[in-house]
């Protein structure tokens, strides 16, 4: 190994995914965690989140998750997982340490700089600080002086907080939609979105999707070739969420152009009183620790399947649409952790690296939500 260590920022699901690779390269990982265990974001989600994909489908390396292989885990289930996972890591993790800022020093490598005050050099930067810390809220006209309950999805929790009240809960994704039907019991809801919300079925000849996705491999198929085949959000659904809106139980509306002290205006400018309005539109990457480098443009990573375009040594992990569809998920952060530790220990140890570069693609700059 070498003398001076690899920085992984970030101990979630792709900061402990990024340890194993580097300890399977050669590296020596520090893994340096602003929360307080290294699970990442997870018990921060919605008490209700469970994941699209089963337990079969959705471990990290090396370790699969306990129990039913076809149940679909739920966030404390996540939690839990990621708690043991991190217990098997022979790797020095901080936790309750964020990185303020990275630097390049002038020999060679970085300073990662914590707000403990504390100074660590490494030969190399991971950046796997997910997004739940930077979520997306749009801003509409009106919107400051409305006086209802506004918050992003990432702030929310349950649903009978709503009960008996008139809600809108804006976007067409996973998210959205599964939380607009929890709290559909409960109060009078009604979708916003751009287009019509489109469903994709969990299940296809008595199979969860995700066996179809790996066994054709299209769970592994290259950014270029997705984002021409993936143009607009999908709801995986096992009929549900179509019958509630089919139903009535839900409603779907264009999305409103406006807020008023009291409510909203709809598209065909409509005025309605409405109580509160959930944001799932998605997230940014983390990084502002990277400004100091200069390595970001307008907040999205200057990479090429991970790999930095602008400074040697620093990679990325988590990333929605990294290298796959899975990249940002469970169920595929492990491959695209060997890909880019495979690149980094080229780096330090001076071989070229064989994976092939293209020109730079900064990552998508509306998350879908939670990496499930």
């Amino acid at each position: 190994m070498t003398s001076e260590p690899v920085i992984i920022v970030g101990g979630g699901q792709s900061g402990l995914a990024a340890a194993r690779a580097a300890l399977t390269a050669g590296l020596r990982p520090v893994v340096l965690h602003a929360g307080s265990e290294p699970v990442g974001s997870w018990p921060d989600y919605y008490d209700s989140l469970t994941l699209f994909s089963p337990a079969r489908y959705s471990a990290l390396p090396g370790m699969p998750f306990d129990g039913d292989p076809d149940r679909y885990p739920r966030r404390d289930e996540v939690t839990a997982y990621l708690r043991r996972y991190a217990q098997t890591l022979d790797v020095e993790i901080r936790t309750d340490t964020r990185v303020v800022a990275v630097d390049a020093r002038s020999g060679g490598g970085y300073l990662a700089r914590t707000d403990t005050g504390d100074e660590l050099a490494a030969v190399g930067v991971v950046a796997a600080s997910g997004s739940f810390g930077n979520p997306y809220l749009p801003t509409l006209p009106g919107q400051d002086d409305y006086a209802g309950d506004l918050r992003h999805v990432a702030q929310y929790r349950r649903p009978e907080v709503y009960a008996g009240k008139r809600v809108v809960v804006v976007g067409a994704g996973n998210s959205a939609v599964q939380v607009a039907y929890e709290i559909a019991a409960h109060a009078r809801v009604t979708l916003a979105t751009r287009e019509p919300v489109r469903f994709l079925p969990q299940r296809l000849g008595g199979r969860d999707l995700h066996h179809w996705l790996r066994v054709t491999g299209a769970d592994g198929l290259p950014r270029r070739v997705l984002t021409r085949l993936v143009r607009h959000a999908t709801v995986l659904d096992t009929g549900v969420y179509r019958d509630a809106l089919a139903s009535g139980l839900l409603s779907r509306r264009d999305m409103f152009t406006g807020f008023t002290p009291d409510g909203v205006i709809w598209a065909d400018g409509t005025p309605e009183p409405v109580d509160a309005v959930i944001f799932a539109t998605g997230y940014r990457p983390d990084l502002a620790y990277l400004k100091p480098l200069g390595a970001l443009d307008h907040g999205a990573p200057r990479q090429v399947g991970g790999i930095s375009t602008t400074h040697p040594g620093l990679v990325y992990l988590g990333l929605e649409f990294q290298r796959s569809f899975a990249s940002n998920t469970l169920r595929g952060i492990g491959r695209d952790a060997a890909h880019v530790m495979t690149a980094l220990a080229a780096h330090v140890s001076g071989r070229p690296h064989q994976g092939r570069q293209r020109r730079a693609d900064p990552a998508s700059r509306t998350g879908s939500g939670a990496q499930r």
